[in-house]
C-alpha cells in the first residue's frame, strides 16, 4: 500500500504541507456539509426536543422520531404532494425551454454575425408602444396592428437604414445578461397585473413562462463561451463535405457539447427550483411550488422546524441527486468555458 503523504517528486508538496491541506480540506467539508447534517438531524426531533436543544447527536442527545415525516408525507398528504410535483413540473419544463432556445441563440451568437441598427430598434419599440396605447384607449386591435406593421416597414426601409449606429454580437450578449441586474421584486407587479388580465394567474403556464424569460439570459452567456471555445475547423470541415448548418449542429456541435448543456441544464434547474418570490406573487393555491410550502410551516407559535426541516429534505434531494448522477459532465462543462484562451 503506497504513503499518499510520500513526496513522489520535486513540484510536489511535501508531507507536512500534504497534512495541513488535508486537514484544511476536511474542515471545510464539515462546515459545508453540517447545514446538511443538522437538516437530518432536525427532520427527527420533536417541537420540544428542537425548542430546548441544541441536540446534536441521535440517540444519545435525544431519542429521535418519525413524526414530523409522518406529518409531513401522511398528515398532509396532497398539500406536500401538489406543491412537489408543480415544483418538478415548473422546473424542469422551463430549464428544458430555457436551454433550446438560449443554446440555439448562443450558437447564433458564436458562429453568425449581427449588425442591427440602433435606429431600427428602437423604431419597432415605438412602433410597439403606440400600438399598445391605441389599443389601450379603444382602438380595434386589426387596424391598430396593420398600422403598426406598415409604419415599421416604411420607416425602416427608408430612414432607419441610412443610419449607421449598429450593435456587434458582443452589445447583444451584453444587453441580454444585463436583463438579470433588475432585482425580481421590480417586475413582480407587472407580472402578476399582465397575467391577471390574460387569466393565467395561479397556473403552471405563468410560472414556466417567466422562468424561461428569466433563466434564458443566463443560458446563453453560459453557452456562448462554451460554444466559443470549441474548435471551428470541424464545423468548417464538415461545410466543406456538404453538411448542412443543421446537420452540423445536430452531429457534430450538439454530440461535444453534452457537458456545457448538461451543466447549464443544472444550473437553471436550480435557480427555477428554488425560485420564490416570483412563485409568491403569481399563485395562491393550486400552482404553489415546495418553496411556498417551506415557507407556510411557520404556525401562529413560531416556525416549525422539524417540518419545514422535512420539506427542505425531500425538496433537495432530486437536485442533488442528478449533481451526483452527472459531476463529471458538470465539471467539465464549467471548466472548458473558463479555461478558454
Amino acid at each position: 500500500m503506497t504513503n499518499p503523504f510520500r513526496k513522489r517528486s520535486t513540484s510536489d508538496l511535501s508531507p507536512p504541507a500534504k497534512v495541513a491541506a488535508f486537514v484544511l480540506l476536511l474542515g471545510w467539508t464539515a462546515v459545508v456539509l453540517f447545514p446538511i447534517y443538522w437538516l437530518v438531524v432536525t427532520s427527527f426531533k420533536t417541537a420540544y426536543q428542537v425548542d430546548k436543544g441544541p441536540y446534536y447527536v441521535p440517540f444519545v442527545d435525544f431519542q429521535p422520531t418519525l413524526n414530523a415525516w409522518h406529518y409531513i408525507l401522511v398528515e398532509l398528504g396532497n398539500d406536500t404532494l401538489r406543491p412537489y410535483l408543480n415544483t418538478v413540473i415548473v422546473g424542469l419544463s422551463s430549464a428544458t425551454i430555457a436551454l433550446i432556445l438560449g443554446s440555439a441563440t448562443a450558437y447564433a451568437l458564436v458562429r453568425f454575425t449581427y449588425r442591427p441598427r440602433v435606429a431600427t430598434i428602437g423604431l419597432f419599440i415605438a412602433c410597439l408602444g403606440g400600438a399598445a396605447l391605441a389599443i389601450t384607449l379603444g382602438a380595434p386591435i386589426a387596424i391598430v396592428v396593420a398600422s403598426a406593421v406598415a409604419v415599421f416597414a416604411i420607416l425602416a426601409l427608408t430612414i432607419t437604414r441610412r443610419t449607421r449606429w449598429a450593435l456587434a454580437n458582443s452589445d447583444i450578449a451584453f444587453w441580454l445578461i444585463s436583463q438579470r441586474i433588475l432585482p425580481p421584486i421590480a417586475v413582480a407587479v407587472p407580472l402578476y397585473v399582465l397575467f391577471q388580465q390574460v387569466g393565467l394567474l395561479d397556473s403552471l403556464g405563468a410560472l414556466i413562462v417567466t422562468y424561461v424569460a428569466t433563466n434564458l439570459p443566463i443560458v446563453v452567456w453560459l453557452m456562448r463561451d462554451y460554444f466559443a471555445s470549441l474548435p471551428r475547423e470541424l464545423e468548417e470541415s464538415a461545410s466543406v463535405d456538404g453538411a448542412s448548418i443543421y446537420r452540423i449542429v445536430r452531429s457534430i456541435v450538439l454530440p461535444i457539447s453534452v457537458p456545457g448543456l448538461v451543466a447549464t441544464f443544472l444550473i437553471v434547474l436550480v435557480f427555477a427550483w428554488n425560485e420564490f418570490l416570483i412563485a409568491l406573487v403569481l399563485t395562491s393555491a393550486n400552482a404553489q411550488t415546495m418553496p411556498l410550502q417551506v415557507a407556510a410551516q411557520n404556525a401562529t407559535r413560531g416556525p416549525q422546524w422539524w417540518a419545514m426541516s422535512v420539506l427542505i429534505l425531500i425538496m433537495i434531494l432530486p437536485v442533488v441527486a442528478m449533481a451526483i448522477l452527472l459531476e463529471r459532465y458538470i465539471t467539465r462543462g464549467l471548466l472548458i468555458g473558463a479555461l478558454k484562451g
